[in-house]
């Protein structure tokens, strides 16, 4: 199996990488257990001084980086130098709190002393995709290091460039040789290295299908891990919300990545009344981003990152318009090279249907409606998904407190669109995964908390 980069945008091929063999997937192992131990060695703020220059590497690079992105898998320019800056973000976040977080904790006890410790895991193999090919890394990669693990990068085939360069970026900073390799490995030889005595625990983000298989591996094995799975996140307009607001802030967040992110409003739900104010606010807002050149700044809708995805994505709006939504704005794929996808508004949206039932990744709004706010918060919480959900109100105490009694997921936002932020835990809940990334959570995820007794 050859691991190949495609311009997304013109379908020309980049690079072409082979498979790893066995010999040199041992190699890799055998190197990184050994790296790990001295690493695990270190302190915490010995470890924490090369995420601070990673963090400095990043924001060096950003521009370059970004290009890169935009070449590989579509993302303009402009969203990718803001990847590059919450990466370096997340590093200096994750090193400043590691010393204190994963500090022992002395605890009274009938014993002359007695202790919490947090000892690293050994290797963590993360399996990470293409949509965030930076900040998915090291959103999983800065806690796991910083806690004294080492890791192991499966990357997505269609994104080996970006984890080159992200692997080589870590060595610059001072991460020992072989800590944190690039395995280039097929799917099907993934369950056999999840069973390999010195992998320690998995974290995976990508598809539910995925994840249940990645589960199923860890299970049998005993070992520990992190599931960041898709998302089909509702955002809920109440009656008295600022419908400018809530639309301004949905389609921001449903076109990030070129509409191609789990935490992206996949359903907008709100209230009959407001049907034609918001259907005429989304469609002129989704309509001002043109398809372009990633790699032009001024770019705010490249195209989607494989031909796979597209037609899938394709597919997924003609059943739904089949099946009664009414399409608005876009729903044609150009002719011609590329993957592209316009900018896509689908009203009237119900369960039953794909864009209310499914993940759809890619430009699509999809604008459910309800009769009253009991039906709408019932509407967002009836999915399969738990990763984030928004709600838009006036009364910010009501939002909150409806949020938290009716919509499950890991990521509550009101009048908001939902993020990823260094600073508070990531994950989700139901077919969305398990476990949490960044802040303290994520720190403590992929440790051994010991207890120690001494009389």
């Amino acid at each position: 199996m050859d691991f190949l980069s495609i311009n997304p945008a013109t379908g020309a091929v980049l690079a072409r990488r082979p498979e790893g063999t066995d010999a040199e997937l041992e190699a890799l192992l055998a190197a990184a257990a050994s790296a790990q131990k001295a690493w695990a060695a270190q302190s915490v703020r010995e470890r924490g001084t090369v995420l601070h220059r990673a963090a400095g590497l990043l924001r060096e690079r950003a521009a370059a980086l970004a290009g890169l992105m935009a070449e590989e898998m579509g993302k303009p320019v402009f969203q990718g130098r803001a990847e590059a800056e919450k990466c370096a973000w997340a590093c200096e976040d994750l090193a400043q709190r590691a010393p204190g977080v994963l500090a022992d904790r002395p605890v009274p006890t009938e014993a002359r002393r007695s202790l919490v410790c947090h000892r690293p895991l050994g290797l963590v193999l993360a399996i990470m995709p293409w949509n965030f090919p930076f900040w998915q890394v090291v959103r999983a990669a800065a806690p796991a290091l910083a806690a004294g693990n080492g890791l192991l990068l499966k990357h997505a085939p269609s994104t080996q460039r970006c984890a080159e360069a992200l692997c080589d970026l870590w060595r610059e900073a001072g991460l020992p040789e072989g800590l944190m390799p690039n395995l280039r490995l097929s799917p099907l030889r993934i369950a056999t290295l999840i069973g390999d005595r010195r992998v320690a625990g998995v974290t995976l983000t990508g598809s539910t299908a995925a994840g249940r298989a990645v589960a199923a591996s860890a299970g049998l094995h005993l070992k520990k891990c992190v599931l960041e799975l898709g998302g089909s996140d509702p955002a809920v307009v109440l009656a008295d919300a600022d419908l400018e607001l809530a639309a301004a802030t949905t389609v921001a967040s449903r076109m990030i990545n070129n509409g191609q992110s789990c935490i992206a409003a996949k359903r907008l739900i709100a209230l009959e009344r407001h049907r034609d104010e918001l259907e005429e606010r989304v469609t002129r807002l989704m309509a001002d981003h043109a398809m372009g050149d990633p790699r032009d700044p001024v770019c705010r809708l490249g195209p989607l990152a494989r031909a796979d995805l597209r037609d899938a994505l394709h597919g997924q709006v003609a059943r739904s318009e089949e099946a009664g939504a009414l399409r608005l704005l876009g729903g044609r794929p150009p002719e011609g090279p590329g993957w592209w996808y316009p900018a896509t508004v689908l009203s009237g949206v119900a369960p039953g249907m794909p864009a209310f039932d499914q993940e759809l990744f890619g430009p699509v709004a999809a604008l459910c409606w309800a009769r009253d706010e009991e039906e709408a918060l019932a509407l967002a919480a009836r999915t399969d998904y738990g990763l984030g959900a928004s709600i838009f109100t006036a009364d910010r105490e009501r939002g909150e407190r409806l949020a938290r009694q009716h919509l499950p997921a890991g990521g509550l936002f009101v009048n908001a669109l939902v993020r990823s932020d260094p600073r508070l835990p990531f994950g989700g809940v139901k077919d969305s995964g398990h476990g949490r990334e960044l802040a303290d959570e994520g720190l403590r995820e992929f440790v051994n908390v010991t207890s120690v007794w001494i009389d």
